[in-house]
């Protein structure tokens, strides 16, 4: 009994590059993709932040200008970094799909909820520091997310060793779609999307595939990863509470995987877990720099008491998981 969790997935965080340096038709074929993406980027942060600005004269607009150029600089080194780093080991291809719905018992699916979710909320949250209001600032969000993370499926589409999966873009448009939904509906996040990651043994026999450090077992290993929707009591209580910020959390995880899709007796078994947890941003603590750090620190689900039922049927009590 190990009390681990688990997190993020392979390609869907937004790290950095992606595909081989070449010449002739496929370099120039991935110079044309990476000018389209970077293109999508720029139009979905420049049009909403100049609609914006000429629209709300409440908006700081230099300020608009910056965290917008900063959002805008770190998709597109997102992107170009994926493309040289992640697929310089993998040929390229023309655009294809990939029916990867079967694949790590879905855990990368819930890593691409998780991403998109969190993107879009970190999007919002530059939007808002420039002062653009809550509702139109969470459009931004949630449209620079399915943006971004739609260019990193079209980089899959172009690798030899994956393709487009209709079931990541799915999953994008559901974490996308949680974020904006919570905010057109109340105007706050009441159910939050988080991780959480524990190192376990199975790396070390396949390292190539879930990581030969530290760092990467974190990125690549599913067998690590645990995502959670996370429900606070200040979330649901109308009156202010002094424990508004503890509450519960539901947890979907993997274990005994060792290769993408099952294999007759590989032992894998699907893991879900009821846990406390801690709400950072529910938090009451003074000044606008806590506040934004408890923000960006709460999409990690905080050690706790937790109960993991597993689809081979045995109930585990864990004193603390992560």
């Amino acid at each position: 009994m190990r009390p681990v969790g688990k997190v993020c997935g392979t390609r869907w965080i937004p790290l950095g590059p992606m595909f081989r340096r070449g010449s002739g038709r496929a370099a120039g074929e991935r110079h044309g993709f990476r000018s389209t993406g970077l293109l999508a980027v720029l139009f979905v942060f420049g049009h909403a932040s100049a609609q914006t600005a000429a629209s709300d004269p409440d908006v700081h607009r230099g300020r608009l200008a910056a965290v917008s150029g900063a959002g805008v600089a770190v998709m597109a080194g997102s992107l170009i970094g994926l493309n040289e780093a992640w697929y310089a080991q993998y040929e390229r291809s023309r655009f294809h799909g990939f029916n990867d719905g079967a694949e790590w018992l879905q855990m990368d699916k819930a890593g691409h909820v998780f991403s998109s979710y969190w993107i879009g909320r970190w999007g919002q949250g530059l939007m808002r520091a420039a002062g653009v209001p809550q509702r139109q600032a969470a459009w931004v969000g949630a449209g620079t997310s399915l943006v971004f993370l739609t260019g990193v499926e079209v980089l899959d589409g172009f690798s030899a060793g994956w393709g487009f999966s209709g079931w990541d873009m799915m999953a994008n448009a559901a974490g996308a779609g949680l974020f904006l939904g919570q905010e057109l509906a109340w105007g706050q996040q009441r159910v939050k999307v988080k991780y959480s990651v524990w190192p376990g043994p199975y790396a070390a026999q396949r390292p190539d595939l879930l990581g030969a450090s530290f760092a990467e077992q974190v990125l690549k290993d599913y067998n690590a990863q645990t995502i959670w929707l996370t429900l606070s009591a200040g979330a649901v209580r109308r009156r202010a509470s002094a424990w508004g910020w503890l509450g519960l959390a539901l947890g979907h995880g993997g274990d005994g995987m060792l290769t993408a899709e099952a294999e007759p007796g590989d032992g894998r078994f699907r893991q879900v877990l009821l846990a406390v947890d801690v709400d950072l941003e529910r938090i009451p603590v003074r000044g606008k720099a806590w506040r934004t750090v408890l923000f960006l620190l709460n999409c990690i689900k905080l050690p706790s008491p937790a109960i993991e039922w597993r689809s081979d049927g045995r109930l585990m009590l864990h004193g603390l998981y992560f």
